[in-house]
């Protein structure tokens, strides 16, 4: 992978996850306070819809960045390497380790944001320190491994498909 790849990468990744979380944000805050153990209305109802939001803003941009140079890298790395039928196997590969990657990022801000949108009397900043002095750096990964579970095999169907289905015949529209 080139330096405009990599920045190419980088840049339209980070963009396209920020743009996602902030669009869904919203929805994002209502299944959260409909599956906190207070209640809908007693973890804030439909007040304070944007609770968690700069969690969110912050953590979106190099969570997706990382996810898709680690993709693009893993990808371009093992292309020279294999064979094309074994194209699918390559972006699966590069998109398991995109997950597991992106997710040393995704996770801890997903920690931050939820327990904010679950008890938006908090706010971002507050709830961080709430975690760190009670359950330390261990308790902003908490949960890695499920959320890296849950990952995974979507990643393992949406990126050979789309690998499969983007236009071959359109090198103007490729980073």
């Amino acid at each position: 992978m080139d330096r405009r790849e990599f920045t190419a990468s980088l840049v339209a990744g980070g963009c396209a996850g920020m743009c996602v979380d902030l669009t869904l944000f919203p929805l994002d805050t209502i299944k959260t306070r409909l599956q906190s153990q207070q209640g809908f209305y007693k973890a804030g109802g439909f007040r304070g819809i944007y609770a968690g939001v700069p969690s969110a803003a912050i953590g979106s941009f190099p969570n997706a960045a990382t996810f898709f140079v680690t993709y693009e890298s893993t990808k371009s790395l093992f292309t020279g390497y294999s064979a094309t039928n074994l194209a699918p196997i390559t972006h699966m590969l590069a998109a398991s380790l995109g997950e597991i990657v992106a997710c040393l990022i995704r996770v801890p801000t997903e920690v931050v944001k939820q327990r904010t949108q679950a008890n938006p009397s908090l706010n971002t900043y507050r709830v961080l320190l709430n975690t760190l002095q009670e359950e330390g750096f261990r308790g902003l990964y908490r949960g890695y491994g499920s959320t890296v579970l849950r990952e995974i095999p979507f990643s393992l169907v949406q990126f050979p498909l789309w690998e499969y289905l983007k236009p071959s015949d359109a090198p103007g529209l490729r980073p």
